[in-house]
């Protein structure tokens, strides 16, 4: 099988560069394919002659991340798309063989959800070591700095939304491969090491960018692919109220922008709308969550 790894980048040319020497090394490029999206940063695009073997895309201005996955994902050639950050690279052994094996053996599954160890070690191997023994099991969600999805089920689906900027355009393209009625495996034997500094993450612990987007993009999703979303809507609105918005001036901030820009942005919110069947949200609130890895450094 011709195997597409994806990446979108943005500001984080060395990680990168990491993440490129990774692949290069199991990866056999007269099968397999690498794509990367640069994402507005033009200090990336000086590393482009030196990996010639890449098929680059790049964009003057930002567009965020799930917009920039709609338009990577469009022009990948392989029968199975891998999704990377670019501070994430697969860590566990024949990684491409058992991501192929999986399809193979179950036709059912339309996505792999990979695990991912956190942190930054000074090897694969001290990385491996931290990841979780635990069962596949089948889920509602995937994360997108590992994952892999047929390129058959990918185009049964509108892709990664571009009403989505970034933090909620997984669980978008997971509710409609769920509608689909394939399955999403959490396959915990795949493994990445998604190298991001936990302590350092910690100390940042009011993230208003964070906080803001998954608010608009969490109210989005409802609007877009409930059948009866307003109950759902009203829910989360109320409890980022009291949990976040009262509490801290920057918040509150935020939190009304978001009330604001819903608002003013509903006839375009409602151009994607496309409710899924009811049967697929109960489903959806059934499967097993997925199964984050504690590890990290």
């Amino acid at each position: 099988m011709k195997i597409s790894f994806l990446i979108v980048t943005k500001n984080r040319r060395d990680e990168l560069i990491f993440t490129l020497n990774k692949l290069k090394a199991i990866i056999d490029l007269e099968v397999h394919e690498v794509l990367v999206f640069i994402d507005g940063c033009s200090d990336t695009e000086i590393i482009i002659n030196d990996y010639n073997w890449v098929k680059w895309t790049t964009s003057k201005d930002s567009i965020s991340a799930s917009p920039a996955r709609q338009i990577l994902y469009k022009k990948a050639k392989g029968d199975i798309f891998i999704g990377l950050d670019d501070d994430a690279h697969p860590i566990s052994e024949n990684f491409i063989e058992t991501v192929e094996q999986t399809f193979i053996k179950d036709n059912s599954i339309g996505i792999i959800a990979f695990q991912e160890v956190r942190g930054v070690f000074n090897t694969d191997s001290n990385a491996i070591n931290s990841a979780i023994k635990a069962n596949s099991h089948f889920t509602n969600d995937f994360i997108g700095c590992g994952f892999a999805i047929t390129k058959n089920v990918y185009d049964k689906t509108r892709g990664f939304p571009v009403w989505i900027d970034i933090y909620g355009e997984e669980p978008a393209l997971a509710l409609e491969v769920l509608d689909l009625d394939y399955n999403i495996l959490y396959q915990p034997d795949i493994v990445v090491n998604h190298r991001i500094n936990t302590k350092k993450r910690q100390q940042q612990r009011k993230n208003y960018f964070r906080f803001e987007r998954l608010l608009k993009n969490n109210i989005r999703f409802y609007l877009v692919y409930y059948p009866q979303p307003f109950k759902k809507v009203l829910k989360i609105v109320m409890h980022n109220f009291i949990k976040y918005a009262i509490k801290d001036w920057s918040y509150f901030r935020s939190y009304f922008k978001v009330m604001f820009s819903t608002l003013y942005n509903l006839p375009l919110i409602y151009k994607y709308r496309k409710p899924v069947k009811k049967e697929t949200i109960e489903r959806r609130l059934s499967l097993k969550r997925l199964n984050y890895s504690a590890a990290s450094k």
